[in-house]
């Protein structure tokens, strides 16, 4: 008994200095207390101790039990469904297997990391668990560490009391300590629990447990006391009507004031409590002709219509430069004739580049300062330069030569005075043959660029 005495004060001290947190949410501490059996025989050794799991539940035969309270445990939570634990436990032994003994006393002390399964279960009254820890053994006086797995299962009948069955097998690191089980069951008790906010509702039962509330509120507050809580209170800090959850109605006008984006004058629900005078959907706040009826686009004026083209400014593309209706506001644009395009097309099917690469040929830039004369001829016309090759190599590569030919022409007319916004380029790779690709000259004729108007 003197050596359980002094388990149960090493015990004590590896709790009191521990820093793990609580047994769960509202209850910090796991207290247990029980009777222990021993076990030597389904321990996986030779005879007399049998095979891993044979004879598991013979008590009468294997199990060594004290009958009296042999087994003590605490217990602190650690957050995220793990505690930390301690247990001290004394027997008497006089079975060894098959063996008889000559009652050895039989003492433990084990530490536990257990993880709780009752959150995936959602069950609040049972509570399967595993757990791994170590200890040390002592049978007679002769005493070996050990290597401890786990499973268990918490009943609990309310928040504090509950029936704690667990199984434990311990491996020793000595051969003079046999691998065994040690069974327990026993009666637990969780307590501890707080008031985080003081406000004399326990955080078990209360609903706000780290803001100080009512009771009547189970623990929430009610800071502006007008009779609804916090948490249901759209205006928790200004005294409201029950009508608009606890919001006043400063201006009467049937909009509470968190909704009413014009609390002190009355005015319309559908503009959310602000005044509209000349009644055109735009609150006189936002109104900038307050008195005359306008668009909302327009900030509640009429439309203006700036160059007097007939085209409102807000449909005119060129609100500032008399244009037609048909042409959205703007002037006509003069486009290239279909004979001016056939002429552009014939120059850019001449531009020569060196073979597989986007460089231009000797002799070719009087052909694309024939073509960049051509483009300056008509300002408002935008045009896509296209790039084409034949069908010998691989498609990809095809497709990059392609791109970057027609890159090239681009940027030729770029740097010679055509605005790039007027411009576009792609490549096509060898999608797009005007020739067999078969024949040698098909191949040349697909070798190509073109360049294109852009029809709006």
């Amino acid at each position: 008994m003197k050596n359980l005495s002094r388990l149960m004060f090493a015990m004590l001290l590896v709790l009191g200095f521990s820093n793990v947190n609580a047994q769960d949410d509202n209850n910090p501490w796991q207290f247990s207390i029980g009777v222990n059996a021993v076990d030597f025989y389904p321990t996986g050794e030779n005879v007399p101790l049998g095979d891993y799991f044979d004879e598991y539940f013979n008590l009468d035969d294997h199990y060594n039990i004290l009958p009296s309270v042999s087994i003590i445990s605490v217990s602190k939570y650690m957050g995220d469904n793990f505690s930390f634990g301690i247990t001290g436990s004394v027997n008497k032994l006089d079975s060894y297997g098959d063996s008889e003994l000559d009652d050895l006393s039989y003492y433990g002390l084990d530490g536990i990391v257990k993880y709780s399964f009752s959150d995936l279960l959602n069950s609040k009254k049972l509570e399967p668990y595993l757990g791994a820890g170590g200890g040390y053994s002592w049978v007679d006086k002769i005493g070996a560490g050990t290597l401890n797995g786990t499973l268990g299962l918490n009943y609990w009948f309310d928040d504090h009391i509950g029936i704690t069955a667990q199984s434990t097998y311990k491996h020793s690191f000595e051969d003079y300590l046999a691998k065994h089980f040690q069974h327990s069951v026993g009666i637990s008790f969780k307590f501890g629990g707080k008031d985080t906010d003081g406000d004399g509702v326990y955080d078990k039962n209360d609903a706000c447990p780290e803001v100080p509330g009512l009771e009547a509120f189970k623990g929430c507050p009610d800071t502006d006391g007008d009779g609804i809580e916090d948490a249901k209170d759209d205006c928790p800090d200004v005294a409201g009507l029950a009508e608009y959850n606890g919001c006043p109605d400063t201006d009467g006008d049937g909009v509470s004031d968190n909704k009413d984006n014009c609390p002190n004058v009355a005015g319309l629900a559908a503009l959310a409590g602000c005044p509209d005078a000349d009644n055109d959907g735009v609150t006189d706040g936002d109104d900038k002709c307050v008195n005359e009826a306008g668009p909302a686009a327009n900030n509640g004026c009429p439309w203006p219509d700036t160059d007097g083209d007939g085209v409102l400014d807000k449909d005119d593309q060129c609100p500032n430069e008399a244009g037609t209706v048909a042409n959205n506001g703007c002037p006509e644009v003069v486009l290239p004739t279909p004979e001016v395009q056939n002429q552009l097309t014939e120059y850019a099917r001449t531009i020569n580049f060196n073979s597989g690469k986007s460089s231009f040929k000797a002799g070719t830039e009087p052909t694309l300062q024939a073509i960049a004369a051509i483009l300056k001829e008509y300002p408002k016309a935008n045009f896509r330069i296209e790039g084409h090759t034949d069908s010998v190599g691989s498609k990809s590569l095809n497709q990059r030569l392609s791109d970057s030919r027609a890159n090239a022409v681009m940027d030729y007319l770029v740097n010679n005075g055509i605005p790039a916004a007027r411009l576009t380029a792609a490549g096509y790779g060898e999608d797009n043959p005007i020739e067999n690709n078969n024949t040698r000259a098909g191949r040349a004729a697909n070798r190509r660029v073109e360049v294109k108007l852009v029809k709006e």
